[in-house]
């Protein structure tokens, strides 16, 4: 990773750090319980899907398996930043990444996230490696390496405020 792919990325992760909070901010447990249509999910679904989401893929990148060469697709990467946020296209999480009821109130979740996030920021402000050449297993991209992986957690969390944003137009 390039210094200006890195800045990328932690402009990315710094936007969605303060993003999630503010899009919640005001939102009653109640209200944050709410799940406006049948198969979605209400805010504190999405709220402990992002900090999961962000566990599971960070996990998935200290499992990562060294390349000799890098994995370049420039392609895809420009994609994923291009549409990562589109919520114009259905994503389906997988089944574990649904959402289960881990919290038991929108502020637990948001803390969750948060110290998932600064441990993202930490390890993209330190790590020097190149990360093109750590292979790992996306559960939507399939073999993806760490840049990718990092790129798609940055994006997540925007997306997933997108929906947030959605689901409050819904609220009583």
């Amino acid at each position: 990773m390039n210094p200006e792919e890195r800045a990328q990325i932690l402009a990315l992760l710094e936007e969605g750090r303060f993003a999630v909070p503010a899009c919640v901010a005001g939102i009653s447990d109640d209200q944050a319980r709410i799940i406006p249509r049948e198969g979605g999910w209400s805010i504190l679904g999405c709220v402990e899907h992002i900090g999961f989401s962000e566990d599971y893929l960070f996990a998935q990148m200290m499992k990562a398996v060294a390349s000799q060469t890098p994995a370049i697709n420039s392609q895809r990467e420009a994609k994923m930043l291009a549409r990562g946020t589109d919520r114009s296209r259905r994503i389906e999480s997988p089944p574990e990444g649904h959402p289960h009821g881990a919290f038991a109130s929108l502020n637990e979740a948001v803390d969750h996230f948060l110290q998932s996030r600064a441990r993202t920021i930490v390890f993209v402000r330190a790590n020097q490696d190149d990360l093109r050449t750590q292979m790992t297993w996306h559960p939507i991209l399939s073999d993806a390496n760490n840049y990718e992986m990092l790129i798609s957690i940055a994006v997540h969390a925007l997306r997933h405020v997108k929906q947030i944003e959605e689901i409050k137009l819904t609220l009583p």
